[in-house]
């Protein structure tokens, strides 16, 4: 595939508003997870909360997308002068030449949950004021973005677990080749809600503890909520040193089991395999791995065999779920900035909360971090249902 520049990018997580706290927790080694006060819910979890998303306001003219989901879009899109930038990009191709590309799982259902507090106690009827179709609605976030920004191209909303934000990469990079469109906003947007938290603790995929990727005593994940974006355009003849190229995608989707993944990965390896073949690289050429590493025994056990089968045991390799929690169907966009960041600062974030690795996962995995130069990453998004997308970013120069 060609190169595709990442001429802006932004994250807000429960370790930071835009990429600037975002890098220093990074440094740091430091977790945004906490114990579960969310709502009502009544679990022995920790969760990793974005703070001030409830403050937040959309605008008076979009009002009808108000949600958990789209505030926390909003509070994202603030950071980081990225509006300013999809507006002069949009200035410099014209608003129906800007695609936009994002990836949720969850969308606004918080807002239906809500609704349903507040049902009609004789008929059961939903409140009048409720908007299904610009809050729970999967494609509400796509909508609202594409509308706050004013953009009058294709909008596309990505919902396929927690692959979600990764594989808009892939949707985007197509339309850009095919000529429709000259830029796409691109990224995910996840918040929590009841039916996620109570769902994966009846899965019992949830951990009473922060979430411990490839430890010997992991024992599940920790969710967190998050929204990153990111604008491509085609590569330019000349870059600046410090820009991230998108060199490589690859999606596959084993369909082995609804939740649980092919136990040698055998999905995770077609996505990396079809990463390195698309982006014409070896293995060799990567120098650091954000993983999935969703710190459940089963997920780390199979992407440990699926990255040794390709890699070896010498590349450097960690997961950031400790720190920011697994945002679900925004994690894919959210490590994507990680690894964009790695790229710039020279810097592999070690495993927060690991402390004691797995001996039989054969993966180098790194607890410390590292400072070295990073000119390829490739990042790792696996979602249930086997779908699997991996994403190789790297140096213009």
């Amino acid at each position: 595939m060609k190169p595709l520049l990442l001429k802006k990018f932004t994250a807000t997580s429960c370790i930071g508003r835009g990429v600037t706290a975002t890098l220093q927790s990074l440094i740091e080694q430091r977790s945004g997870l906490k114990q579960c006060e969310f709502e009502t819910v009544d679990i022995d979890t920790h969760v990793g909360e974005v703070a001030g998303v409830d403050a937040q306001r959309v605008p008076v003219n979009l009002q009808k997308f108000d949600c958990r989901n789209n505030r926390l879009a909003e509070l994202a899109l603030r950071q980081d002068d990225f509006l300013a930038t999809v507006e002069r990009t949009a200035a410099r191709w014209g608003r129906a030449r800007v695609g936009v590309f994002l990836g949720t799982s969850t969308a606004g259902i918080l807002q239906t949950e809500l609704a349903y507090r507040d049902r009609d106690p004789v008929s059961g009827a939903l409140p009048s004021d409720f908007e299904y179709g610009s809050t729970h609605n999967s494609f509400s976030v796509a909508d609202y973005v594409r509308q706050r920004c004013r953009l009058e191209g294709p909008a596309v909303a990505v919902s396929c677990a927690c692959a979600s934000s990764a594989k808009v990469f892939g949707s985007a990079r197509r339309m850009l080749e095919a000529g429709l469109i000259d830029a796409a906003l691109v990224g995910g947007v996840d918040s929590l809600c009841l039916t996620t938290l109570y769902g994966f603790h009846s899965l019992q995929l949830s951990s009473p503890n922060p979430c411990r990727p490839f430890d010997v005593a992991r024992d599940g994940i920790s969710i967190g909520e998050a929204a990153a974006f990111a604008l491509l355009e085609r590569m330019p003849e000349e870059c600046d040193a410090d820009s991230v190229l998108l060199l490589g995608i690859g999606e596959s989707s084993d369909a082995y089991h609804m939740s649980a993944p092919h136990p040698e990965g055998l999905g995770a390896r077609r996505a990396m395999q079809a990463a390195l073949a698309a982006a014409a690289l070896e293995p060799s050429d990567i120098d650091y791995i954000n993983l999935h590493g969703t710190a459940t025994p089963s997920n780390d056990r199979s992407e440990s065999r699926a990255v040794t089968s390709v890699f070896g045991p010498t590349t450097p390799c960690s997961s950031t779920k400790g720190a920011t929690g697994h945002t679900l169907g925004a994690a894919g966009a959210l490590e994507a900035v990680i690894s964009a960041l790695a790229i710039q600062q020279g810097l592999m974030p070690g495993g927060v909360h690991t402390t004691s690795i797995d001996p039989t996962l054969t993966a180098l995995y790194i607890k410390e971090n590292r400072r070295a130069p990073v000119r390829r990453v490739l990042s790792n998004s696996f979602g249930f249902g086997g779908t699997n997308c991996s994403l190789i970013f790297g140096r213009s120069g």
